[in-house]
C-alpha cells in the first residue's frame, strides 16, 4: 500500500519525508513500547506509535523503519523532524486513535508484522 493511500485513509498528513509519499509497505507494528519494535525481525513495514518523541525515532532508526504513524493527533517535534530527517524517515500525522488507524489499514489489505 502507499504511503498517499495511508494518509489518504487514516486522515493524515506528512510531517517530513513528503519524497518517500509514493513508495509501498506490505506491513504494520503498532505499539508504544519501543522496546517491542526493536524486536521486530520484518522489513518493509510502517510503525504505527502514539509516542512522539526523539527516541521513537532513534528506535525506528535502529530498527530500520522508513515510515511512521503517529497517531492521536500528537504533537511531531522539530527535534523529531530532524532526527527523521537525518535518518530518511517518513512521519505521517493521524488525528485517529492508534486502535482506529490499525483497524482502517488492516481492513484496506495491510498486513500484520506477526
Amino acid at each position: 500500500m502507499k504511503i498517499s493511500k495511508i494518509c489518504e485513509l487514516v486522515n493524515g498528513s506528512i510531517v517530513c519525508g513528503e519524497s518517500k509519499k509514493d513508495e509501498e509497505v506490505e506491513y504494520a507494528f503498532a505499539s508504544d513500547l519501543m522496546s517491542d519494535v526493536l524486536t521486530v525481525r520484518s522489513g518493509n513495514f510502517i510503525l504505527i506509535t502514539g509516542l512522539a518523541n526523539v527516541q521513537s525515532v532513534r528506535t525506528a532508526e535502529m530498527s530500520d523503519v522508513s515510515f511512521m504513524l503517529v497517531c492521536r493527533d500528537k504533537e511531531v517535534t522539530p527535534a523529531m523532524i530532524e532526527v527523521a530527517d537525518e535518518s530518511n524517515i517518513l512521519i505521517v500525522r493521524s488525528p485517529f486513535s492508534m486502535f482506529r488507524c490499525s483497524g482502517i489499514l488492516f481492513k484496506e489489505g495491510l498486513k500484520p508484522v506477526f
